[in-house]
């Protein structure tokens, strides 16, 4: 089965919804995500929630792709693969507050032909607030079954080893 993806092309800059009649945006570079903290994204101890974190380290895997040249829902829709966490690892060591800025570092650990590990980590400034290890299968959306990446993306995550 020979699979033709059409590629992104253009800036990785994410829009991540209205907030308050304005916009919201998360610049993404080099493997790294960048978000603010929201009012909406804090608990009632004024720090964010803890699986907010979890939607930051999604964001920025799927920015990752995107940067690779491949949209989630082109995968979907044109090769019939999706991705789906298998597990995960996190340790929270220190809070985010609101208006802080993250960035939210993605880097790939290990990549086997139907499943890529990324170390995450999220941090203010200098400080390592989380660290992540996520372990993620690519599924063929039909089977309901781990099947092979595309080769065009197994060798550019490989290449971000």
């Amino acid at each position: 089965m020979s699979m033709h993806l059409k590629k992104h092309a253009g800036p990785s800059q994410v829009f991540l919804g209205p907030l308050g009649g304005g916009s919201r945006t998360a610049a993404f570079s080099g493997g790294a995500l960048f978000v603010r903290v929201y009012y909406e994204d804090t608990d009632a101890g004024g720090v964010v929630y803890y699986a907010n974190y979890l939607k930051y380290l999604e964001r920025a895997r799927t920015e990752l792709l995107r940067e690779l040249g491949f949209e989630q829902h082109q995968l979907a829709g044109e090769a019939g693969l999706a991705f789906a966490v298998r597990s995960l690892a996190v340790e929270y060591l220190k809070p985010a507050k609101l208006d802080d800025q993250l960035e939210v570092a993605t880097t790939v650990e290990a990549l086997g032909r139907a499943q890529v590990t990324f170390a995450q980590s999220i941090r203010r400034a200098d400080e390592t607030l989380l660290t992540a290890t996520v372990r993620v299968a690519c599924l063929d959306i039909a089977r309901g079954k781990a099947t092979a990446m595309p080769p065009s993306l197994h060798e550019k995550l490989a290449n971000r080893r």
